[in-house]
């Protein structure tokens, strides 16, 4: 059984992750009438689509049914996490400087937000939001015992069954703070997204694309790096280096700073962004 607490927390993250980002457009764009944010939260958004979830995934995702896929991870876990970040970061500041190009007429500080917001909005609905959602439905018949019809129908018909029993095991298994824990990484992310988005359009505004676009590189490169490599510490990737509790610490830690550290630059570049 999946217990209550957990089924309670994934439905907190599917709220924080689907719900907040859509009513924090909703609000900004409502207060920020007549400043034309709307076509930028859009197309914030749609860059981020485009660029990860039409290009880069599926390319990764086919990659990764390749015959020595698994060894390569095995064997070189920490290149493997590299190559993952340069993508990740390579493909959003893509996303980014073609808004900002698109939009480059009117590069406000609302319309800079507002982008971000698109950017780092869709992706928690995406990736995180529509995760929980399958997550509280397998729940929900995991506990009505009707997953494991379906595992046994499946078996019956000689399919493998073994990604659905270790999808049933890991949501009875995982701790229901975990399940908060997604929901947490989501708000760091948007904020961070923000961040780096205001960062591109006030060098470009400023004419001096390069170099936004190289320290939105490296800070992007850095928060997905480090998160996957930590994450590979616990496992036998990394030699079970150490324990996945002292893991999340490290990285929520280094996600706590990047976030108050784009807040920071938020709150400064507005000052002076004319």
């Amino acid at each position: 059984m999946v217990s209550s607490l957990s089924i309670i927390s994934m439905f907190v993250t599917l709220i924080v992750t689907t719900f907040l980002p859509i009513l924090f457009a909703i609000i900004f764009c409502i207060k920020n009438k007549g400043k034309k944010v709307l076509p930028a939260l859009l197309l914030g958004a749609l860059g981020f689509f485009v660029m990860q979830i039409v290009i880069r995934i599926p390319i990764l995702a086919v990659l990764s049914q390749n015959n020595g896929f698994s060894d390569f991870v095995n064997n070189h876990y920490a290149l493997y996490c590299l190559i993952l970040a340069i993508t990740a970061a390579l493909f959003e500041v893509i996303a980014r400087y073609g808004v900002a190009k698109i939009l480059s007429k009117d590069l406000s500080f609302e319309r800079s937000f507002a982008a971000g917001l698109g950017h780092g909005g869709i992706e928690a609905i995406i990736i995180t939001g529509m995760t929980y959602i399958s997550n509280l439905v397998f729940s929900f018949m995991i506990n009505a015992n009707a997953f494991d019809t379906i595992v046994q129908q499946t078996s019956a018909q000689r399919v493998d069954a073994s990604n659905l029993i270790a999808v049933k095991e890991q949501l009875i298994g995982t701790n229901s703070a975990t399940f908060l824990l997604g929901g947490l990484e989501r708000i760091f992310a948007i904020v961070f997204h923000i961040g780096v988005t205001i960062l591109v359009w006030y060098f470009v505004k400023h004419k001096k694309d390069i170099i936004g676009i190289l320290i939105c590189l490296l800070a992007h490169f850095s928060v997905d790096f480090v998160s996957a490599f930590i994450l590979g510490l616990p496992t036998d990737y990394l030699g079970n280096a150490i324990s996945l509790t002292t893991a999340y610490i490290i990285i929520y830690s280094f996600l706590t700073a990047m976030s108050i550290a784009s807040v920071v630059f938020i709150v400064k570049i507005k000052k002076r962004w004319n």
